[in-house]
């Protein structure tokens, strides 16, 4: 096992735990995948029946698109769950890592007809940035790839309606990050519609100036898990380290 590809299963391991402490996972389901760095067709993944908070760096399977092992494993990977994400992987360069999630209140907002409204600084990432795919059934369909690939487009999200979401970034602390602030943007949403109480949308040309500042890093902003990711990184260190065997 080549360095990068050790470190990149520490990083994916972190992103697993950190999904299961928030509260985001989904039981043994869900899924996030990495690309093996300096390998074009090589993956890495959960192994499937692992709740995410047992999952370790060297439990998780090395795949190729069409699922088959690339490394000796005792683990089996839910190679019907990648159907997903090798589409993606495939399509996007930038697509290093795909986090596929069942999020509560991502899916409530999945569901409706907008999607997440620019109503929170959080929602500002992803105002005229969230991409939407209609509901096919379980996601295990071959011929659904080309549809996945042509509604994400180049978007850092897709509402994936009534199922979930599909976040993508360079890192796993990327996709994570940008998990995290839909999901606190659509629990504020959802707050705020239940209220019963006029809800007040800031300008589009403020939206876009705000979701311009994220992008460009404009002032000290870095990108999404850039600043965060190291702090969550010493949390598991320090409560959980053993996400690094």
């Amino acid at each position: 096992m080549t360095d990068a590809e050790r470190e990149a299963r520490i990083s994916l391991a972190a992103c697993y735990r950190m999904v299961a402490r928030l509260g985001l996972d989904d039981v043994i389901y869900n899924h996030i995948s990495l690309r093996v760095p300096g390998e074009e067709d090589a993956f890495l993944l959960n192994p499937y029946g692992f709740l995410f908070n047992e999952i370790t760096a060297s439990s998780l399977v090395k795949i190729d698109t069409e699922g088959r092992k690339l490394a000796p494993s005792p683990h089996e990977a839910n190679v019907a769950a990648f159907v997903i994400h090798a589409a993606i992987h495939k399509a996007r360069h930038d697509a290093a890592c795909v986090l596929h999630a069942h999020s509560d209140a991502a899916v409530a907002v999945s569901a409706q007809k907008g999607g997440l409204r620019p109503l929170s600084q959080f929602a500002m990432w992803f105002y005229e940035r969230q991409a939407f795919h209609d509901y096919e059934g379980v996601a295990i369909d071959l011929d659904e790839q080309r549809r996945l690939v042509r509604d994400f487009g180049s978007h850092p999200i897709m509402l994936m309606r009534n199922h979930g979401t599909l976040t993508v970034g360079r890192t796993p602390g990327a996709a994570f990050m940008l998990l995290y602030y839909f999901e606190r943007a659509a629990r504020i949403q959802l707050m705020m519609q239940a209220s019963n109480q006029p809800i007040i949308e800031p300008a589009p040309e403020v939206c876009a100036r705000a979701a311009n500042q994220f992008w460009q890093q404009q002032g000290d902003i870095l990108g999404p898990g850039e600043r965060e990711w190291p702090a969550f990184l010493r949390q598991l260190d320090r409560e959980e380290p053993s996400y690094r065997d």
